[in-house]
């Protein structure tokens, strides 16, 4: 499947425009962290762009999500391994994570949350006014991105990565497409 196949996919199963930025993002960093490893830049893309595309469907009931998603992945024809990707990045089915795609896109879901959160509220409102420094100090502040966890992105550890780096290689990621995230 190519991008602009999956840009039409995705915009056909999901509405909300924060959700739709939010894989523009993912897609991004997992683009970003594929080269990184020197792993399969499209694959991964793709699989950081159409990670939750069911959520529209499965917001009210998070044990569906993701394992829709990858049930319409498959149905579409995508490689059985962005299919499982996409199928464990929800921790709550408990399945094991098995390649390092598994793992980067687990980690990487909810770390643009917490860039996009430190974007927020900078007085510019922009990906260019953060840095990786910024982003750590706010990481450990249990008040600030309450909804990007905090053990998920800790997960980089088991990419080889710190936390430090797991942060500069996103906010590098997304700074790059902050005119199509609109930051």
């Amino acid at each position: 499947m190519q991008r602009e196949e999956a840009l039409a996919l995705l915009k056909k199963n999901l509405k909300n425009k924060n959700l739709f930025s939010h894989s523009l993002a993912v897609e991004a960093v997992m683009r970003r962290l594929a080269a990184h490893f020197q792993e399969d830049v499209e694959k991964w893309g793709l699989a950081g762009l159409l990670h939750d595309i069911d959520y529209d469907r499965t917001r009210d009931d998070p044990d569906r999500h993701s394992m829709e998603g990858a049930g319409m992945l498959e149905e579409a024809g995508l490689p059985a391994d962005l299919v499982y990707a996409v199928r464990v990045h929800n921790d709550r089915h408990g399945l094991p994570r098995l390649s390092l795609m598994d793992r980067v896109l687990f980690a990487t879901d909810p770390m643009t949350g917490l860039i996009v959160a430190g974007a927020l509220i900078r007085p510019e409102k922009k990906l260019a006014a953060v840095d990786v420094q910024f982003l750590v100090n706010r990481f450990n502040e249990k008040s600030f991105a309450r909804g990007a966890n905090r053990e998920t992105i800790r997960a980089c550890s088991e990419l080889g990565l710190s936390l430090e780096e797991f942060l500069g290689l996103g906010l590098e990621a997304m700074q790059g497409i902050a005119g199509e995230l609109g930051l």
